[in-house]
């Protein structure tokens, strides 16, 4: 069981990701600021709690393998990288820009670590069961976790990929939905509504988890739990809100693919200092 200090020191290490990828943004003037924000204390939890990985050595043949099928949140990636070792903060100024190893969406061959592209959506799970079959059939024990987006479900093949993972009882998948309510053309439900997303799962034969997506704690006992279900992939519904931590970017479609300017960006590092979360999910 993890301690109160423990969540602690990984919300720190969330504020500290959030004002890197928000600086990020900004110096490199293009790029996804609200889904970046929303999926922090996921990848965060992963990274410093979950997974077996070594900076040292990115291909250690006994990782556990972390596939961003929503590749447009790359800043929330790289700078949860740059604090693990992968890369030197100072690094996460390039983004973007040309001949950088940081590209705004991943590139599996300029960064060791990454270990797939992605750009287009709904193909990450894909790529995960993949993955996923080959350790199954080498008899390994590892892991693999894969990120969506809520109005990234909407794609076909999506659920393609689930009926694969279940049909070939892939206990060894853990996908996680940043369930933010928001795309970039408004509203998810509006958009093309996934309701209900929980029966929608377990219909495709899923164990199936909910939590606070911007709680730690909440996510690290949900990553717990992932690991304990045999014979059936596990999702992890993360409800999350899309510019978390930034007031005027909450709940803002607006700034799905909106970078702040330099008032806001002050505004937003101001915010940010020194925050941490209440624990509202600690037992």
């Amino acid at each position: 069981m993890f301690s109160k200090a423990y969540v602690e020191a990984l919300e720190q290490r969330c504020s500290q990701v959030r004002r890197d990828l928000l600086t990020m943004l900004h110096e490199a003037k293009s790029g996804h600021s609200g889904g970046s924000l929303s999926s922090v204390e996921v990848m965060v939890a992963l990274y410093f709690y979950k997974m077996k990985h070594n900076p040292e050595n990115p291909g250690w043949e006994g990782r556990d393998y972390f596939i961003l099928s929503k590749g447009h949140v790359c800043p929330t990636l790289y700078a949860v990288m740059a604090q693990a070792g992968y890369l030197p903060v100072e690094e996460l100024m390039t983004l973007r820009k040309m001949g950088s190893r940081l590209q705004g969406h991943p590139h599996r061959f300029k960064l060791p670590g990454l270990e797939t592209s992605s750009g287009s959506l709904g193909q990450g799970l894909s790529i995960a069961n993949g993955i996923a079959l080959a350790l199954k059939h080498d008899k390994k024990p590892n892991r693999v976790y894969c990120l969506l987006g809520d109005g990234e479900i909407q794609e076909g093949q999506v659920w393609e990929a689930a009926m694969t993972a279940a049909h070939y009882q892939l206990d060894n998948v853990c996908a996680i939905v940043d369930y933010n309510n928001l795309e970039i053309d408004g509203f998810v439900e509006d958009v093309m509504g996934i309701y209900p997303i929980v029966d929608k799962w377990k219909a495709f034969n899923w164990h199936v988890q909910e939590c606070d997506g911007n709680d730690m704690a909440s996510v690290m006992k949900a990553f717990d739990r992932a690991g304990q279900f045999k014979r059936k992939p596990t999702v992890i519904i993360a409800h999350t809100t899309k510019g978390k931590g930034v007031s005027f970017m909450e709940n803002v479609d607006l700034w799905h693919g909106k970078i702040p300017k330099d008032d806001q960006l002050d505004q937003a590092l101001a915010q940010l200092e020194g925050t941490c979360s209440l624990y509202k999910s600690w037992n």
